[in-house]
């Protein structure tokens, strides 16, 4: 505890004697300062014991006297002390008014007590006072120390809360609480996701300060991490501002957790090469091979349903997006006790989950947040900042090549469509209608049909309508002719027409198909 105004009135060798302001003597003093200036106060920072003999100031002036103790409480100092027997035999009536009307502690000063020795009490308590906080601050960083090699993360959490006497979380790089301490804590960390989630949107080192009435307690929040992006998060709570004993345990806190962070992140990169030598033994058709180099780490997705995620990040840098996706799916997959394989490929990112999993979950709400975020203009969302993401049908690990085609060929349609998100079972399941949406097969439609709508544009008939009319009723005379209110062999004689300007037979089959769909990009337009 630093020094009060009590412990020095307690101090034996001091002799002082409270005149007023007595239940207000649990105050710290910060340091003890002598002035004779009858305005102290520019030279005030607050938390000052000011120590006096009145040489110019008019002491017994009732209002001189309220006028100088309303601007020492002002300017936050939190005693006075009067020597006697110097200037003045004893402390004058109205300085003891003015202190006991402001509520400001007054300390009568014997001549025999030189207000050095005051100043070397003070000195010497807040020496002590420091010392047994750095003390202490060892002390917690060894205990620190020993739970985090002991007990990992949580055994840090439990003892920080202890020495805060507290609590205390660790949020993972999504935001969500990974442990907390003592456990009732884990409900009020999962208050703080916002402010998390604000706090990572800023460079580490970085960190914050929630309270309020809404909250009841004081909140520190810390990032972890040596990179420009936070890898996670420390939420501290107290009842009151920390001291410096605290202050300590709490550094000692962010530097083991950061140190366990780039520990888990080396090893997350020995996990990835890993991944990867596993992702490519599958798709080379070597699932034996696949399940021996997965082993423990990743056995256990080969041995169910799982789904192939690809996803891409549009011409600029792919990082960001990309990276924002890989913690999003393997922060889920943490919390669900689910493996996961997540492989970056250069400008592309491959995850191989479970199917119906929490990572394929946390990956379709984070392309549809992305998608409603792509949807609202004025954000100024770039193609270089956009996610694209093909996801593919359920598959094992003999059909992994099949379905890393179908992802990417979901990804095709996504990118093709201006859509973040497409799963590849429904492509089978809407019309190929969209998919003339191209710029290339609308190239091939209009140099198909051409020759066609120039010969219309004679007046000498209506080839096109005709031909559309004759495809749709497969052919069948009688029932084209009424759709267009021709005779059926006005129809036959167009039709030939057609032949002859395309020199092409519409017996054949691929040509109908090929008109058809040529008549349906055009008529997108």
């Amino acid at each position: 505890m630093p020094p009060t105004l009590a412990s020095l009135v307690h101090h034996s060798a001091l002799k002082l004697t409270v005149r007023a302001g007595e239940d207000r003597l649990d105050v710290p003093v910060r340091w003890a300062h002598v002035s004779e200036l009858a305005d102290p106060v520019p030279y005030m920072e607050g938390g000052e014991l000011l120590l006096i003999t009145a040489l110019k100031l008019d002491a017994e002036d009732p209002e001189a006297m309220r006028r100088y103790v309303r601007r020492l409480v002002g300017a936050g100092v939190v005693g006075l002390g009067f020597a006697v027997g110097v200037n003045y035999e004893e402390i004058p009536a109205a300085l003891v008014g003015a202190c006991a009307e402001e509520g400001l502690p007054l300390l009568e000063v014997p001549r025999r007590t030189p207000f050095l020795a005051i100043s070397k009490a003070v000195s010497a308590a807040i020496a002590a006072d420091q010392y047994r906080a750095v003390t202490a601050g060892f002390a917690a960083q060894r205990e620190l120390t020993k739970q985090a090699l002991n007990a990992g993360p949580e055994g840090v959490l439990g003892a920080l809360a202890a020495q805060v006497d507290g609590w205390a979380a660790l949020y993972d790089a999504s935001g969500a609480v990974v442990a907390a301490a003592p456990e009732w804590a884990g409900r009020r960390a999962t208050r703080l996701t916002t402010e998390v989630e604000r706090l990572r949107e800023r460079p580490a080192p970085a960190s914050s300060v929630v309270g309020g009435p809404e909250h009841e307690d004081r909140v520190e929040l810390h990032s972890l991490g040596t990179g420009r992006r936070p890898r996670a998060a420390l939420a501290v709570g107290t009842a009151a501002t920390l001291g410096t004993a605290e202050r300590y345990a709490v550094h000692s806190a962010i530097a083991l957790l950061t140190l366990t962070t780039e520990r888990s992140r080396s090893l997350h990169a020995a996990e990835q090469r890993v991944g990867a030598a596993v992702l490519r033994m599958l798709l080379a058709g070597q699932p034996d091979h696949a399940r021996a180099v997965a082993g423990d780490l990743y056995g256990g997705l080969l041995d169910a349903p799982f789904r192939l995620i690809v996803a891409e990040s549009g011409s600029g840098p792919a990082g960001e997006p990309l990276g924002e996706l890989a913690e999003t799916v393997e922060s889920a997959a943490a919390r669900a006790g689910e493996a996961v394989l997540v492989v970056p490929e250069g400008e592309r990112l491959v995850v191989l989950a479970a199917d119906e999993g929490a990572a394929v979950a946390a990956c379709v709400d984070h392309a549809a947040a992305r998608e409603a975020d792509r949807a609202v203009a004025e954000q100024g969302r770039t193609e270089e900042d956009t996610l694209v993401v093909g996801l593919s049908a359920p598959a094992g690990p003999i059909a992994a090549a099949a379905a890393y085609k179908q992802a990417e060929q979901a990804l095709s349609v996504a990118r093709r469509r201006g859509r973040v998100f497409v799963e590849h079972e429904q492509l089978a399941a809407g019309s190929v209608l969209p998919l003339l949406a191209d710029d290339a097969v609308r190239a091939f439609a209009d140099g198909l049909l051409r020759a066609l709508h120039e010969h219309d544009a004679t007046g000498r008939g209506d080839l096109v309508a005709s031909l559309r009319a004759w495809l749709s009723r497969h052919g069948q005379w009688d029932a084209a002719a009424a759709d267009l209110g021709v005779h059926r062999h006005t129809l036959r004689y167009r039709m030939r027409r057609v032949e002859e300007i395309l020199g092409r037979s519409l017996d054949d089959p691929d040509v109908r198909m090929e008109l058809w769909l040529a008549l349906k990009a055009t008529s997108t337009e």
